[in-house]
């Protein structure tokens, strides 16, 4: 199957996406709900791109190629929908993401400033309060990070298949919670540490790097 992004012609097997064409091919994309470990979900939009033909961007991560498909990475629609999308979940946490995560470095590469600038000041409103769940022995849950990408549930069921997260709430009080509400440690959570390594912002974590930042 041939298809070109960005102008490199391609050569893929029937059932490739566009996003795995497009890193095939040494192009970046933006993700935040994707895991290359998991089925994709196509929920958060940042990875949307243009494809000639197609009535407007479309999510890279659920999209198969086609004969002849022409993709642009950096449809400007595409683009301002996924800067927009990043912003607006910047606005909501009520600190800055943690350099080193997922989303601070989604940010900077979108040109976006993650300290909650810009972000904060465009779109002023509600933020998360702050509500951390250290009842688990190794993992700590800082609900007021989450951003609803549903990749802790996902790696739970698909990768452990211990069923322990559920997704909870809708808009702006959508969240994760583990064991119906009673927290990790009265759940089926076998501490395989999952959904800590997928996170991309750090609401689920292991709990002795909470504590040696809160130390500091």
């Amino acid at each position: 199957m041939r298809l070109t992004v960005d102008g490199v012609a391609l050569e893929v097997p029937p059932g490739t996406t566009v996003l795995e064409a497009a890193r095939s091919a040494g192009l970046w994309v933006p993700t935040l709900c994707f895991d290359d470990r998991l089925a994709p979900f196509g929920a958060c939009r940042v990875c949307l791109v243009g494809v000639e033909g197609a009535r407007g961007p479309v999510a890279s991560c659920t999209t198969h190629c086609r004969e002849g498909m022409v993709v642009h990475t950096q449809d400007a629609l595409a683009g301002r929908i996924a800067r927009n999308v990043v912003e607006l979940v910047l606005s909501e946490l009520p600190a800055p993401p943690a350099a080193h995560t997922e989303l601070a470095q989604v940010a900077a590469r979108l040109g976006l400033d993650a300290t909650g600038g810009p972000a904060a000041q465009r779109w002023a409103g509600a933020v998360h309060e702050q509500s951390h769940d250290h009842r688990h022995p190794y993992l700590a849950f800082q609900h007021e990070l989450c951003i609803s990408c549903g990749r802790c549930v996902r790696a739970c069921d698909e990768v452990q298949g211990a069923f322990a997260l559920t997704a909870t709430g809708r808009g702006f009080h959508a969240n994760v919670t583990a064991g119906l509400g009673h927290g990790f440690a009265e759940s089926s959570c076998v501490s395989c540490g999952a959904c800590a390594d997928t996170c991309p912002t750090d609401a689920i974590t292991e709990r002795f790097l909470v504590e040696l930042e809160e130390t500091r």
